[in-house]
């Protein structure tokens, strides 16, 4: 196999990359590592995440091997979802994303304040 190179358009791990930079599959990752969880309360938990990208989200992430996602024959059908082993070994990686934004969010909008205002000065 090729050395892998992500800074070259045509590598195949950017597909990757692009999975875990997505917000919601950040916030998915992080719900399911602590153990499954059904699509309606995925959906009641994170915020602002529609049913249609909620789903996205979880079939691309099943796609890539990184969620299960099981029927529970009752009616209307339920069903959960849960991290895979290979889902496991980046769980704690893109939470960590979580954290840090949990952790630096003051400083970021700080920042962004301070930008903005030097902005509309030179604007001026």
């Amino acid at each position: 196999m090729p050395t892998s190179n992500p800074y070259a358009a045509t590598c195949p791990t950017r597909l990757v990359l692009d999975r875990v930079a997505d917000k919601w599959a950040v916030l998915v990752l992080g719900l399911l590592g602590e153990g499954p969880v059904r699509f309606n309360q995925l959906r009641r938990t994170i915020e602002g995440l529609s049913q249609k990208m909620l789903s996205q989200t979880l079939k691309n992430l099943e796609r890539d091997g990184l969620v299960h996602r099981k029927a529970i024959p009752t009616v209307p059908v339920t069903v959960e979802y849960s991290i895979t082993p290979l889902g496991q070994t980046l769980s704690a990686t893109v939470d960590a994303l979580r954290v840090w934004a949990e952790s630096h969010i003051e400083d970021v909008l700080a920042a962004q304040a301070r930008y903005d205002a030097g902005s509309s000065t030179v604007a001026n």
